[in-house]
């Protein structure tokens, strides 16, 4: 019903940056809410940061003033851009989208890994 299609993860230093996409295609109808996730090895999946249409985004504790969520509605894309990137940032990123929920999603990507090296 709804494809997710991540890009942009990669191998960065300490401190560096890097930015995250994540195009939807199907029923973007139901992709009211997107967001992201991320999952560190021996770890939980834990949530990083999400944004609806109407404007509102959230995020993580650990990721504020740090981690930025946009979105183009014209193009059903996301993008979080990470900078000041630290090693517990390590971590695979998945995006996800929901028709109403902030923290749950029924709609999940393939996962793009980011690795901060120190």
């Amino acid at each position: 019903q709804v494809q997710l299609v991540e890009s942009g993860g990669g191998l960065v230093q300490v401190g560096g940056s890097l930015r995250l996409s994540c195009a939807a295609s199907g029923r973007t109808s139901l992709t009211y809410v997107m967001g992201w996730f991320r999952q560190a090895p021996g770890k939980e999946r834990e949530f990083v940061a999400a944004t609806s249409k109407s404007g509102g985004t959230y995020y993580a504790d650990s990721v504020k003033g740090r981690f930025t969520i946009s979105r183009d509605s014209a193009k059903n894309t996301v993008y979080l851009q990470m900078n000041s990137l630290k090693p517990e940032d390590t971590a695979v990123y998945y995006c996800g989208a929901d028709l109403g929920r902030i923290y749950e999603y029924d709609y999940w990507g393939q996962g793009t890994q980011v690795t901060v090296s120190s």
